[in-house]
């Protein structure tokens, strides 16, 4: 696994850090004070399924995002380490059209090891698309 650090900018945005992220087009913001990571993504046409709405397998994605860098925010907001998803769930509770959706975790429990972390993804509008709960673990770099 690889040890390198995010890039993060003077706002704390991370932009293009992983495949995924650059394939959907997500920004992510690590620089609040709450501690809680925020994921953005405008929702284009690339992204909906046959309902023209955020395909679902989109938003778990978000949510889990969203719920492994707010972990490592609340270990390390300098370097950021790496978390890895041992269990997932997400509940599915309104669609999300075009436009601009957020993202957001929050640690709920554990500890330095593993930690259970719950998100949420809201649109433009502030309506509750879907929820998510997450156990992550903390993934060892090698030095």
């Amino acid at each position: 696994m690889s040890s390198a650090l995010p890039e993060v900018t003077d706002e704390g945005l991370i932009t293009g850090e992983t495949g995924a992220q650059r394939l959907i087009g997500w920004v992510v913001d690590v620089g609040q004070s709450d501690g809680r990571a925020r994921l953005t993504l405008e929702v284009g046409d690339q992204h909906t399924n046959r309902h023209k709405v955020l395909h679902g397998g989109i938003i778990a994605m978000l949510l889990d995002s969203a719920c492994g860098y707010t972990g490592s925010l609340s270990l390390d907001r300098e370097k950021l380490p790496q978390m890895l998803t041992l269990s997932f769930n997400t509940q599915y509770l309104a669609p999300a059209g075009p436009g601009k959706v957020v993202a957001t975790g929050r640690v709920t429990g554990g500890g330095r090891k593993t930690m259970f972390i719950e998100g949420e993804l809201r649109d433009a509008n502030g309506v509750l698309v879907a929820t998510s709960t997450g156990v992550y673990k903390t993934v060892r770099q090698e030095s």
